[in-house]
């Protein structure tokens, strides 16, 4: 019963990053941004006033005041952007 139930974990993962990245493009008020896969040139195509938090291989943590951030970041190559550094339920 439990091997037969496993298909819904990729579903409900997809369904969290889709819900995420959909608040990221609807509302800027995230004090961060998580950025996966950016491209090579990213950080050099950063928009004015944005401050690397942190990086690693696969991803990029952002932080900036500008409006529009989440477009400016997907348009310096940013694969997939996601907010970070909410508070969450417990704000």
């Amino acid at each position: 019963m439990i091997t037969r139930s496993l298909w819904i974990v990729p579903l409900v993962l997809g369904g969290w990053i889709a819900v995420l990245a959909g608040t990221m493009m609807i509302s800027d008020d995230a004090p961060g941004a998580f950025v996966l896969f950016p491209a090579r040139n990213f950080v050099a195509n950063l928009p004015d006033g944005t401050s690397i938090l942190s990086h690693n291989a696969i991803s990029i943590t952002v932080s900036g005041q500008s409006d529009g951030l989440t477009q400016a970041l997907y348009e310096a190559g940013g694969t997939l952007v996601l907010p970070a550094g909410l508070a969450g339920c417990f704000g």
